[in-house]
């Protein structure tokens, strides 16, 4: 070390540490000034140097317009990726070009503001976002480059039509068929003293001896019965009197006695033929099933209605499941529904809605649905919880689809009745329905109106509006808004009503940023009010004519919702052949409501006849095929009209008749003059039945004079068309 050196420390070992520190700072601030000073005297001198056209690259979020960086990266805020926005200079030239900025909120709580401040929503500071003004494209328009699709990860999809699928699940559990279920009861008071099935769980079969009862009663009604006999065989001799009449009433009153304490006709025959009365008689078992309860001992008494056991034929079960309000309109009585259950995982079983609830459970905001199920191997248990799902093909209108019930006669209170025409059911005897007054659709899936759907993730729903952002056909990464007219949801898509047409693509992931885009230029979007839409067309010049305003936008659009080939065109010729036997049966109609049963049956046989000079010819394909099978079931119940021995059975043949001209008229038009269809409730012991007639005001066919006003119209069926061909829909 050198003396100076040396000199130096000496100076600073001296000094006091407050004044060291300092002269510390002071040096090392004016070091400061010199090393930042000629960085940014050398910046200037570059900046002199370069051209002054040449602007700094400045990336920005979309999401979040105020991060501002000079170099690529991700949000401080949301760590999205940030994209090159333009030159500062030119945005606020723009900005003056256009007039007076605008001002936005960066979680766009509201719609851009003309004055600076805080959000009236979150508080957060507005931002000066850019205006549409200087946009050459229309004001729901946007344009993104290549690299900007790819980083907000645009995909689009085809606009298509389709049957979409609802598919809808429940929960429940299995119990017992409450109408397969009966009662072993005591008809006559006595000592049960012996009971052949002591314990519940026992199968048994109808005829089999379940108890052994002793009742006095029994025995001396058997003397009353021995006694009558008796007396009739001593007055042979004098057969016709007025003794031996009464004494034969007497033994058919008694043995009508024994027929309702139980007792079958062999066990009354055992009696007469014993001629000896007994204290003792056996209650067979009067069907089959599983004892389910036991309800008394060996040896109690019991008197007359005394329960003894339960019994429960298992063969049939039912599942009762929860269907959530928002899934109805997709259930309809007859529908087949899959299940599963936890003893046998993997394997699936079916059976049929017999029934939907009238009344929701306010509570689980959901509906009772009874499915019956054929249960012949006894595998599935009263109390097993189930999981099932129902699958609904859906047409245009919500209706759903079953073709392989198309045309079908089903009985009303078990679906699994199945007929290809008019009859009864085989269980209850109650006259079948055609599914089409069930809710089904009457034609095949290929024949009806086809919807036009799109993904659930397309629309961007805000109360009562859905926008939807379309690319451009032509030019890629050009999406412009549109508010749609949507339809149910059924499953994964929605049936669009209006506002699109079909091969349109529509944005079905990032349309959210697309619309965050929309509203830091200010331009609408789905928080803008609404306002005129712009005009879809397709290759054939079909145009969305109307206001964007869902409340006036018009039921149905026949250019928009109907493909070419989705309806049965039937030729106007045939309509007018078809009138003919529509005038026979509203002749029908008319005559039954007026109590006249032999002009009933005379316009029925017309009617019949009329049938016979319809041109088939006229037909081909499908409708050809469809109108032989209506046909052949309107000649048949006509002919059961016609030949009715009384004017209720001909009440009764018309109201099949009715199930099929019904379907028939809505398919082939009501000629000149609408036709209305009413509704009676009460016909036919309070089952219902529909028809047809001209008058606005009921006139019942079904009980006449009696209750002629008795009805509600359901539906008015319009004219046949003018000329050309008819669209038929189910």
């Amino acid at each position: 070390m050198s003396s100076a050196s040396r000199k130096a420390w000496a100076i600073i070992a001296k000094t006091p540490l407050p004044a060291l520190l300092i002269v510390v700072f002071v040096l090392g601030y004016s070091f400061k000034g010199a090393i930042t000073e000629a960085p940014k005297n050398a910046s200037n001198a570059s900046m002199e140097g370069s051209s002054e056209d040449v602007a700094e690259e400045i990336w920005t979020c979309s999401m979040h317009p105020q991060i501002k960086m000079p170099t690529p990266g991700k949000c401080s805020i949301c760590g999205m990726d940030l994209v090159l926005a333009e030159d500062n200079a030119k945005q606020k030239e723009e900005v003056k070009e256009k007039g007076s900025p605008k001002y936005a909120c960066s979680m766009f709580c509201v719609p851009p503001l003309s004055e600076p401040g805080e959000c009236p929503i979150c508080g957060m500071e507005m931002v000066e976002v850019e205006d549409s003004g200087s946009d050459d494209l229309p004001a729901r328009t946007l344009t993104l480059s290549e690299n900007a699709r790819k980083l907000a990860q645009i995909q689009t999809v085809s606009i298509v039509r389709e049957h979409a699928t609802a598919e809808i699940r429940m929960v429940g559990k299995i119990d017992y068929d409450e109408t397969r279920m009966g009662y072993i009861t005591a008809w006559v008071p006595g000592r049960l003293d012996r009971l052949y099935v002591d314990y519940t769980g026992v199968p048994v079969q109808k005829g089999d001896h379940l108890v052994y009862l002793y009742s006095p009663e029994l025995a001396t009604a058997q003397t009353e019965l021995l006694e009558a006999l008796r007396r009739v065989r001593s007055n042979r001799n004098s057969a016709g009197s007025i003794l031996d009449e009464r004494a034969e009433k007497w033994i058919e009153d008694i043995r009508d006695k024994f027929r309702l304490w139980g007792l079958t006709d062999d066990q009354i025959a055992e009696i007469e033929t014993r001629g000896t009365p007994s204290d003792y008689m056996t209650i067979y078992a009067p069907m089959g099933g599983i004892v389910i309860h036991k309800n008394v001992l060996e040896g109690s008494y019991v008197k007359t209605g005394t329960r003894i056991y339960t019994i429960a034929d298992l063969a049939h079960v039912w599942v009762k499941l929860d269907a959530y309000e928002s899934d109805l309109a997709w259930l309809r009585y007859g529908q087949e529904v899959s299940f599963e259950t936890e003893a046998y995982p993997g394997e699936t079983f079916t059976g049929k809605v017999a029934f939907i609830a009238p009344v929701l459970d306010a509570k689980t905001r959901t509906v009772k649905v009874r499915v019956n199920v054929e249960n012949a191997d006894g595998r599935l248990k009263p109390e097993m919880f189930v999981r099932a799902i129902a699958h609904s093909q859906v047409a245009a209108g919500g209706r759903v689809l079953d073709a392989a019930l198309s045309g079908k006669w089903m009985c009303p209170m078990h679906p699994e009745i199945v007929k290809e025409e008019a009859a009864s059911c085989d269980r209850c005897g109650m006259p079948l329905v055609r599914t089409e007054s069930l809710g089904f659709v009457t034609v095949n899936a290929e024949d009806v109106e086809v919807p036009l759907v799109i993904p659930a993730s397309a629309p961007l729903i805000t109360g009562k509006r859905a926008l939807v952002y379309v690319e451009l056909p032509g030019e890629p990464g050009t999406y412009q808004g549109r508010e749609i007219r949507l339809g149910q949801r059924v499953g994964s898509q929605y049936i669009v009503l209006d506002g699109l047409v079909e091969g349109e693509r529509v944005v079905v992931n990032g349309n959210f940023k697309i619309d965050s885009a929309m509203q830091i230029k200010t331009k609408p979007s789905m928080m803008s009010l609404r306002e005129e839409q712009p005009l879809p067309s397709s290759d054939d010049d079909m145009q969305y004519r109307g206001d964007a305003n869902a409340d006036e936008m018009p039921s149905s659009r026949q250019d928009l919702d109907q493909p070419k080939g989705s309806k049965l065109s039937i030729p106007l010729e045939f309509s007018q052949e078809f009138q003919p036997v529509l005038d026979a049966y509203l002749k029908t109609q008319d005559a039954l409501s007026h109590d006249q049963h032999k002009a009933a049956q005379q316009a029925a046989s017309k009617l019949a006849e009329a049938l016979a000079g319809v041109d088939m010819s006229l037909l081909d394909g499908q409708a050809h095929a469809m109108w032989k099978t209506e046909a052949e079931s309107m000649k048949k119940t006509a002919g059961d009209v016609s030949a009715s021995d009384d004017i209720q059975s001909a009440r009764a043949g018309f109201a099949l008749l009715s199930e099929s001209m019904i379907v028939a008229a809505k398919r082939y038009g009501g000629g000149e003059r609408a036709v209305h269809q009413f509704h009676c409730p009460m016909a036919f012991g309070d089952r219902g039945a529909d028809w047809l007639q001209r008058s606005e005001k009921t006139e019942n066919p079904y009980f006449g004079s009696t209750m002629f006003r008795c009805g509600v119209k359901k539906e008015t069926i319009g004219q046949s068309s003018a000329g050309g061909t008819r669209d038929a829909r189910d």
